[in-house]
């Protein structure tokens, strides 16, 4: 706890805005939100392995680079969900000596403010069944209800169920889905207090009515009591890295089936009292930078003042489909792509090379000599096993290149309507030739545009792992097409969810979990969880 009070006297939070949460966390109040001061760096990063890009670790570290050469620098981060920490990923709080501590804590439980999440999702789901079984008025027709439930766990045979059998409410088709696929995690990340908080809840549509009207949370008088399991929610976690700097590490939104980016009031917070705030958009720029730049860059006034491109050899290769120069060539066209799509929002982004021990010297030279032939600048990173003398020359770099009044262009524009929007992003972002809609995407796009809700933004679900719709394209596929299968409509969070390709709102665990290797030894200490 005196490392972490140590933190905050630093930025200079008031002990009174300051609630302690065991003796490794606060929570913060949002009184503690002031004028912005700070500028904002995005960390992204090109299409990741499955084992992750270390992109959270290059923002770790690069906050603690910042405050080693004398800036004020705070990292905000997303909350681990126990989906990918017990499945492919292991831990999701850094590695090596760019961490948050505690790692295992942050990693389980923290504060509990997901498991809140999935209370008050699925509250909303018992008040729906209730309405449903005592044919409250407005009826909603079982068969055009659009909420599921949720659970934070991956649980692929939990996609489609059927509920309500023997006697015990009304018979219809339902589902779960991952809790950071939540609308109310969504809303929790995008809200700015509890009265925006509470209104965005009560607009969530849950489905459609006899009448053929958007049946929405209001209609159940549900969103009161939402928001009574969210408050504590809703104030950001503060902890700090291994080095003892602050960080705030809220909502935990996935950028392959939502928004995936960390609470705008811990951003704003961090803004508040911190020269250089660092945040990281999740996976690559095909996703979370471009959902950040639509959907919270452009409402909430959160503009970057640079970003910067998370690679690694590993990754390049993977993309090049093997190994050696040959696959370094052919996967450094994925690195183009994406640089290419930061460079279109207005920005040169700052390179840093994720340097691992094994890299070899000349593979990372040819890397260099691609970046400069390309006037890109960059800077390698070792932040994982030299923690913050490992990002010095990143942060110099990030420091020299940050924009002091950054204007960004956009994608589309709020008045295109939806499908120009998904043409835009897929054609622009993606670089697909075109884009398809299944006839089951039509018919939920005609009943969006009944509800009159064509200017909201568009938040694509797609794979990670290709800029395409398909995982198994590497590198920079060509010649190909988006299929956009459904629609989720998110009105209470503020933008739309075409569902692109497989990608599914409930992932299942990998053959071999991550869960298998966790144990825990006879003082209590969890061992295996972080990879």
């Amino acid at each position: 706890m005196l490392n972490l009070w140590e933190a905050a006297e630093r930025l200079g939070i008031s002990k009174e805005y300051l609630e302690p949460y065991g003796n490794f966390a606060y929570k913060v109040s949002l009184n503690a939100i002031g004028p912005k001061r700070g500028k904002l760096i995005i960390v992204t990063s090109i299409n990741p392995t499955p084992a992750g890009e270390g992109k959270t670790t290059t923002a770790i570290g690069l906050a603690d680079a910042l405050n080693a050469i004398g800036k004020k620098a705070v990292v905000t981060l997303r909350e681990p969900s126990l989906g990918p920490v017990f499945g492919v990923k292991g831990g999701a709080t850094g590695g090596g000596k760019a961490k948050v501590v505690p790692s295992e804590r942050i990693n389980l439980h923290f504060t509990g403010d997901i498991h809140a999440v999935t209370a008050a999702h699925n509250l909303i789901s018992a008040m729906l069944g209730n309405h449903i079984y005592y044919r409250k008025q407005p009826v909603i027709e079982t068969t055009k209800v659009w909420w599921k439930r949720v659970m934070d766990m991956n649980d692929r045979e939990l996609r489609s169920v059927v509920v309500g059998l023997q006697g015990n409410g009304v018979p219809r088709e339902d589902g779960f889905e991952i809790t950071a696929a939540s609308e109310v995690m969504a809303v929790l990340a995008l809200s700015e207090n509890l009265e925006d908080l509470q209104a965005k809840l009560k607009r969530i549509i849950l489905g459609v009515s006899f009448d053929g009207q958007p049946f929405t949370v209001e209609h159940l008088k549900a969103h009161g009591a939402a928001a009574a399991l969210l408050c504590d929610a809703l104030k950001p976690n503060m902890v700090v890295t291994m080095e003892g700097n602050p960080a705030f590490i809220h909502a935990g939104p996935f950028a392959n089936i939502a928004h995936g980016t960390n609470s705008i009031v811990a951003t704003r917070l961090a803004l508040t009292y911190a020269d250089y705030v660092v945040t990281e958009t999740g996976f690559g720029s095909d996703l979370g930078f471009e959902k950040f730049m639509g959907i919270v860059a452009r409402s909430y006034d959160l503009v970057p003042a640079q970003v910067v491109l998370v690679v690694s050899l590993k990754a390049i290769k993977h993309h090049g489909g093997g190994d050696g120069p040959q696959a370094l060539d052919k996967g450094f066209e994925n690195v183009e792509a994406h640089l290419k799509n930061i460079m279109q929002f207005g920005y040169t982004p700052v390179v840093a090379i994720n340097r691992f021990p094994d890299d070899q010297d000349a593979e990372i030279t040819a890397l260099e000599s691609r970046l400069e032939s390309m006037g890109v600048p960059y800077a390698v990173s070792t932040v994982a096993t030299e923690g913050s003398q490992g990002g010095i020359a990143l942060a110099e770099a990030v420091v020299r290149h940050a924009l002091e009044n950054p204007k960004p262009n956009y994608v589309y524009e709020p008045d295109d309507d939806l499908q120009q929007k998904i043409i835009k992003v897929a054609t622009r972002v993606y670089g697909a030739d075109d884009v398809s809609f299944t006839g089951d995407a039509m018919k939920k796009l005609k009943v969006i545009r009944q509800f009159g809700l064509e200017r909201l933004p568009v938040c694509i679900a797609k794979t990670q792992y290709s800029l395409s719709d398909d995982p198994n394209l590497l590198g920079r596929p060509r010649n190909f097409a988006i299929t956009i299968r459904d629609f989720k409509v998110s009105a209470g969070a503020g933008f739309i969810v075409p569902l692109a390709g497989s990608i599914m709102t409930m992932p299942g665990l990998p053959k071999v979990p991550q869960a298998e290797s966790v144990w825990v030894d006879g003082e209590g200490n969890i061992q295996g969880l972080l990879g």
